[in-house]
């Protein structure tokens, strides 16, 4: 691989593959519609290429895709959105591959997993979503899978990291940083995953960067389940956090989604703060090696670090 695409580059998971991608010395083309982020993040970087554009237009996508191996779609959208954009960006990603015979490389999550009753779930287990985002990722991957094109789709927990302002634990996060009551989403006792962004993009760009790799699913898991009792825990020491921290229930956001469109359509995802899909990396380390795992306390830390510099 010796250039590649990243759509959504000025997001958490973009941000951190055009930084990998980077540092393994390769040509990134980094994509966003905001180009004011993209020149903070990019201008001083001398193998990034700033392209601003929408990757819902096709010529936008296809244009920055000339000459590269592989793209990399971490492109989010707002929750009230996904039904009608995911699908025509995967349409838009598929026809800009087929045209320049690139590779895709997919940022998924684990909402097409549904619920599952394994300790551990595995590249094999059966996928059968039960709410509607779940349902649009399922078939984002498929799409993929029909294409013809050799894709990954690379699946991982929540994340969480510099430049990652878009997630749950961000929210918790920011406030911290800004010395405010901190919300806490979900179950203080519930030990969830959340994957290091740098992490994730190190493991994604060794998968993209081999040739027997790809056509398959892979699941990234984290440095290791944890309970948000323990973060908060590393959030008093580490920024000397001693404000209370709100838990904010399924009950609380059904309340408020009555007046929000975002936190109601994310009722329906609150099943993962209560009954969490755990992802089992041994595929990767079977086949690469160990997955890279920073520890939360070194992660979070990081994350707090960036976020201060940009206060």
């Amino acid at each position: 691989m010796k250039k590649a695409l990243v759509l959504g580059a000025t997001g958490g998971m973009g941000y951190a593959l055009v930084r990998e991608l980077g540092n393994r010395g390769v040509e990134v083309v980094a994509f966003s519609r905001g180009k004011e982020k993209l020149h903070a993040l990019y201008q001083h970087e001398p193998r990034v290429t700033i392209f601003p554009g929408d990757a819902l237009v096709e010529k936008d996508v296809i244009e920055a895709a000339d000459g590269v191996d592989v793209i990399f779609h971490a492109v989010s959208f707002p929750y009230p959105e996904w039904e009608e954009k995911h699908p025509l960006c995967i349409e838009i990603i598929v026809r800009a591959a087929e045209i320049h015979h690139a590779k895709i490389a997919l940022v998924d999550n684990i909402y097409a997993y549904g619920r599952q009753s394994k300790i551990e779930v595995n590249e094999d287990t059966k996928k059968e979503p039960h709410t509607k985002k779940g349902n649009i990722r399922l078939a984002m991957e498929n799409r993929l899978k029909g294409s013809g094109i050799p894709s990954l789709i690379v699946h991982l927990p929540d994340v969480y990291g510099p430049n990652a302002e878009n997630t749950i634990l961000h929210e918790t996060l920011k406030n911290v940083v800004q010395h405010k009551t901190a919300n806490f989403v979900g179950d203080l006792k519930v030990a969830r995953e959340y994957i290091f962004t740098l992490d994730a993009a190190k493991a994604m760009v060794e998968l993209a960067s081999r040739e027997d790799t790809y056509n398959q699913n892979w699941n990234i898991p984290s440095a290791h389940p944890i309970t948000g009792e323990e973060i908060i825990e590393i959030l008093r020491k580490e920024a000397g956090y001693k404000k209370p921290i709100r838990t904010v229930s399924k009950t609380m956001i059904r309340f408020i989604g009555i007046f929000h469109p975002f936190m109601r359509e994310l009722v329906e995802m609150m099943y993962l703060t209560e009954d969490p899909v755990i992802l089992s990396g041994k595929k990767y380390e079977a086949k690469i090696g160990p997955v890279p795992r920073t520890p939360y306390q070194e992660g979070i830390k990081k994350t707090l670090h960036w976020m201060q510099q940009k206060m």
